[in-house]
């Protein structure tokens, strides 16, 4: 069983600089800025939200299908996925653009400035939702916007269930929007800050927008997450973690766990702990796409973090 996952793929240009932004930036000078960081460190990672939950549920076993618009740079990324096992055939190479990429630039306090060029992700609308890939789960993660609404409804009339994860493109709809994709969707999985703009511009309380769904997921970081279904409120903790590296991917991580427990018709309970164990894994780590996990480990920890035993059949 697969699932097409509808959104981003990108490049991010991570540079570290070994000062605070606020020794070089005078507030009263802002209106004529020009300055310049040196970044002895830099790391270039894969991202987007296709490839980072595309990897994830790839970890888990499952055959993802990231559906995205990439641009002419494309190759090492895409040695990357083939390297990872990641079927490819629903990536579309736009010859005359660049890959989406962002370049984000650190300073000592954890301070970031960032500069996102969108490239080929804006033509997102481009392609299609594929229909004769024997999947039967989707996803319309954040992408070019034009694109999204595209896939939602694309999804429901190849009768595809599929998850609004909405993401960093939330701003970008309105009320009316949202409440179409709320509606198209089979479940709806945001963090606790989209959650709270979600209601501001429908007017819908967390419970009336599971009422449209099978599953609400909000996600609340170190403090674990909520799945409202079926009527209930159900807590999810959050796993265990060694360190906080880097939360960057986390909730892309999150949703290939939420994925997974749907691919294996698991119940909400435990899918929201594998869901928990998976953005676990991923913040010990720096980038998006570094960090690895075994079946056996995968059950070591969720032993560890839950106090009870994943059924052998339930793993990778």
């Amino acid at each position: 069983m697969s699932a097409i996952i509808s959104g981003s793929t990108a490049f991010d240009n991570i540079m570290v600089f070994q000062d605070r932004f606020r020794n070089h930036i005078l507030p009263e000078q802002v209106h004529i800025l020009n300055v310049s960081f040196l970044v002895p460190e830099l790391r270039r990672e894969f991202g987007g939200c296709a490839g980072n939950i595309a990897y994830n549920l790839k970890l888990l076993g499952e055959e993802p299908l990231p559906l995205s618009t990439v641009g002419a740079d494309f190759g090492p990324y895409g040695d990357w996925m083939t390297a990872k096992g990641i079927d490819q055939r629903c990536v579309h190479v736009m010859e005359d653009a660049y890959t989406a990429q962002a370049y984000i630039t650190t300073d000592i306090d954890d301070n970031q400035i960032t500069a996102f060029h969108p490239g080929a992700m804006a033509l997102a609308h481009h392609v299609d939702v594929p229909t004769n890939t024997g999947a039967n789960l989707g996803v319309v993660a954040p992408n070019g916007p034009d694109g999204m609404v595209k896939h939602a409804r694309q999804f429901v009339d190849a009768g595809i269930p599929f998850i609004f994860d909405p993401g960093q493109a939330l701003p970008l709809f309105d009320g009316d929007q949202l409440r179409e994709f709320i509606g198209h969707a089979t479940w709806v999985a945001v963090n606790d800050y989209e959650s709270r703009l979600v209601s501001e511009r429908t007017g819908w309380s967390p419970e009336e927008v599971a009422e449209q769904v099978e599953a609400l997921i909000v996600t609340r970081g170190g403090e674990g997450s909520y799945i409202y279904t079926g009527g209930e409120k159900i807590k999810i903790p959050a796993a265990k973690v060694s360190a906080v590296v880097d939360p960057t991917g986390c909730g892309d991580a999150f949703r290939a766990g939420i994925l997974f427990g749907l691919i294996r018709g698991l119940d909400w309970e435990t899918t929201g702990r594998i869901a928990s164990l998976m953005g676990a894994v991923k913040v010990e780590h720096h980038g998006t796409q570094n960090h690895t996990l075994t079946q056996e480990q995968l059950r070591a920890r969720y032993m560890e973090s839950f106090h009870a035993e994943l059924e052998p059949a339930l793993t990778m």
